[in-house]
């Protein structure tokens, strides 16, 4: 107990000043940083991949926007092909067919 407290106390025994706090909170500090760091570092690398790759990308979706903008009139094609089937299934049925 009593070397604990003089590992606080703000002077050794010599008279010296005690720098042990300073010294605990700067090796803190380095861990601290270097986790940190480790951790954002692979983050930003994954970012400037993505940020290089992304115009391929937009590219490759207007090109897939564009092969499939006719679909969009899909709908119109099939009601006309429905009207176009009900009435040859009338002739049919007037032809006894």
């Amino acid at each position: 107990m009593m070397m604990a407290l003089e590992l606080f106390l703000a002077q050794n025994r010599d008279g010296e000043p005690n720098l042990f706090g300073w010294n605990l909170g700067f090796i803190i500090t380095i861990v601290v940083i270097s986790v940190v760091v480790s951790l954002v570092a692979p983050i930003m690398v994954l970012a400037g991949r993505i940020g290089r790759q992304a115009p391929m990308i937009n590219e490759a979706l207007q090109q897939a926007y564009r092969n499939t903008l006719a679909l969009s009139e899909l709908r119109q094609t099939i009601d006309h092909a429905e009207v176009i089937i009900a009435g040859l299934e009338r002739g049919r049925a007037r032809l006894g067919g």
